[in-house]
């Protein structure tokens, strides 16, 4: 048994070490809003914040988590999250909306640190994170919209 603390709550899970945190979070608590893109964290659609800080869910073992504190798209609570959320839906930034998720995660990570940032702040927080629709002209804007709003 190891004990996660998910989204300010804490759960025992029977997994293997090895498992991926992510399959842990869709397949073991039911919390489908982080998702499966590449497996090889490449697509940035399982992001998750560990102790506020973006990772990929999907290659990181459990085992190098337990203890720390995670959280899903569905925890995200703060000011820079409101904001950024409402940015996306102000600026209708998803199309499919499959990548947005991650996008969303570390939009959110990036203002939390930076209350401001240049083109070459978001290029950088985003790279790692691949829209297939291509909506990064509205995945930027939305990011200053949000700075410009964060109360």
């Amino acid at each position: 048994m190891m004990q996660l603390k998910i989204n300010n709550e804490t759960y025992e899970v029977d997994v293997d070490n090895d498992t991926p945190l992510l399959w842990v979070i869709r397949d073991t608590l039911g919390l489908m809003g982080t998702k499966y893109g590449c497996g090889r964290a490449l697509c940035g659609a399982c992001t998750v914040h560990l102790n506020g800080q973006p990772i990929r869910s999907c290659i990181t073992p459990v085992s190098a988590v337990a203890g720390s504190n995670i959280t899903t798209i569905e925890g995200l609570d703060s000011k820079e999250s409101r904001a950024v959320q409402h940015a996306w839906e102000t600026l209708d930034v998803p199309q499919c909306g499959y990548c947005q998720s991650g996008q969303i995660m570390a939009a959110t990570a990036l203002l939390s640190g930076n209350k401001n940032p240049s083109d070459a702040d978001i290029n950088s927080a985003m790279s790692g994170n691949i829209c297939r629709c291509a909506t990064y002209v509205r995945i930027r804007a939305a990011i200053k919209a949000a700075a410009n709003n964060i109360s």
